[in-house]
């Protein structure tokens, strides 16, 4: 049985389901056989119940003709109407109370007398018996009374031979039929399973069309159950996810290679021409300045990707503790003041916000690349605000700038990794197209939000960050 069972799980879904199908329709038809068994017995014993009653009420009529006890012998044409037409009926007529036998019409007639005694029937009750051969009798006896006002006693029996092969016949059309009923329903099943199911061949053609050329295809909804067309639509979805990550990687390969090409083609460039004729050692050491300035702007470009890749995947640790947050934009202002003073822009921070349980170092750098960003293209002579406060349930750092504003376009891929708004100046100013992207990562890590608004020359970014749970210990 269990090899069966294994046999069936690594069949298809619709032989499973027509063997099941089956397997219930085998409990069904057996359960509706034996129910149907039991009502025609019933209805059978009372059809004869029901028909020895009415031979009995004749029988006492016939008896009520009948002279005397001696004449009941000579009367058999007396009997000839009670028989008439029932070649299974059986008579045994005695003295009153177990006397001696008057009159036998049939062996089993008299036969007849000891299995009703036995029962003691009530005189209008049926009692069925079997004879050591195995044929089915039902009988009831009573008392009736002659002409010359004189009892006897009276066994009549009805041989159920005709009821048997009824009830057998039932038996043997429904194993014939319940084989075949079998084979109808399992096919009639597996086919239904088979057209209900085509629906989900749907899904298979389509994986099996996907590839790296092909990732925009979608499954159609058109004529899709109600109960498939849930899955199908988290089927596209995640299509569309699959589809989105994977341009996102070949952008992202592009702009990584595209970004580490200047570098590498300035230390190959560089060392060439040091090495094209001899070289004093003063020079010699500045190329290798020029060369380790380079090299330290890729180990960097290489540490924030690791970084957002990490990110993304949630898989940087997280050292969470109490943070000031305008303690912490404080500090970062003064860390860059000087870089600030040589554009001629002042640094005001302003406000304050509960604190919150984060990641300092991390909170510290993306404050240092909001106020980068803002230095960078901040017009020489303003001013950059920094505004921190509570907004619900988290704090916020708000850093604004007077500078050309930022187009919507812009805004959409401005926190996308490698994406400038000013492709032309970013690298003169030392930006790598990281650093928006790695606050929105830092927020995300901490489930926060970053957000930009640019209009009117002004441009601010706002930094979201859930505050700390007061409740917490």
């Amino acid at each position: 049985m269990k090899q069966f069972l294994n046999f069936l799980k690594q069949r298809s879904l619709a032989l499973r389901l027509a063997f099941a199908s089956a397997l219930f329709g085998l409990v069904v038809v057996g359960g509706a056989t034996a129910v149907g068994f039991w009502t025609l017995s019933n209805q059978l014993d009372e059809r004869a119940e029901a028909e020895m009653d009415g031979r009995r009420r004749l029988l006492i009529h016939i008896l009520l003709e009948v002279p005397n006890r001696q004449a009941i012998g000579g009367s058999t044409d007396r009997f000839a109407e009670l028989f008439y037409g029932h070649d299974d009926l059986h008579l045994a007529i005695l003295e009153p109370d177990g006397g001696a036998l008057i009159a036998g019409f049939s062996d089993i007639g008299v036969e007849s007398v000891a299995a009703l005694r036995k029962a003691a029937a009530r005189p209008s009750g049926l009692h069925t018996w079997r004879r050591a051969g195995g044929e089915r009798f039902s009988g009831i006896h009573g008392a009736a009374g002659l002409a010359d006002g004189s009892k006897v006693d009276f066994y009549l029996s009805v041989d159920r031979a005709r009821d048997s092969r009824l009830l057998g016949g039932f038996l043997k059309a429904t194993l014939i039929a319940l084989p075949l009923l079998l084979i109808v329903v399992a096919a009639g099943a597996g086919l239904i399973a088979r057209t209900g199911l085509a629906p989900l061949r749907r899904f298979n053609q389509l994986a099996a069309s996907i590839g790296t050329k092909s990732l925009n295809r979608r499954l159609s909804m058109a004529g899709l159950p109600v109960e498939l067309a849930s899955t199908a639509a988290e089927f596209n979805a995640m299509l569309e996810r699959i589809d989105e990550g994977y341009h996102k990687l070949e952008d992202f390969a592009g702009d990584l290679a595209h970004e580490m090409r200047t570098p590498v083609a300035t230390l190959l460039g560089r060392t060439q021409v040091a090495l094209s004729r001899h070289r004093s050692g003063d020079e010699l050491r500045a190329v290798l300045e020029g060369n380790v300035e380079e090299l330290e702007r890729l180990s960097a470009l290489i540490g924030d990707m690791l970084f957002i890749a990490r990110a993304e995947h949630s898989v940087v640790p997280i050292e969470r503790a109490a943070v000031d947050l305008a303690l912490e934009a404080r500090r970062v202002a003064d860390y860059l003041s000087t870089i600030a003073e040589e554009k001629s822009l002042t640094l005001d921070v302003r406000g304050s916000a509960p604190s919150l349980q984060a990641d300092r170092l991390m909170i510290q750098r993306a404050i240092t690349n909001l106020l980068s960003n803002a230095i960078r293209h901040a017009e020489k002579g303003s001013r950059i605000d920094v505004d921190v406060g509570r907004a619900g349930k988290t704090a916020a750092l708000a850093v604004s700038n007077v500078g050309e504003s930022i187009s919507p376009a812009d805004q959409e891929r401005i926190f996308e990794r490698f994406y400038r708004v000013d492709q032309g100046r970013a690298r003169d100013q030392g930006g790598s197209g990281l650093g928006l992207a790695i606050v929105r990562s830092i927020a995300t890590l901490h489930g926060g939000t970053i957000a930009v608004a640019s209009a009117a020359g002004r441009t601010t970014f706002t930094l979201s960050l859930p505050v700390a749970d007061e409740a917490r210990p």
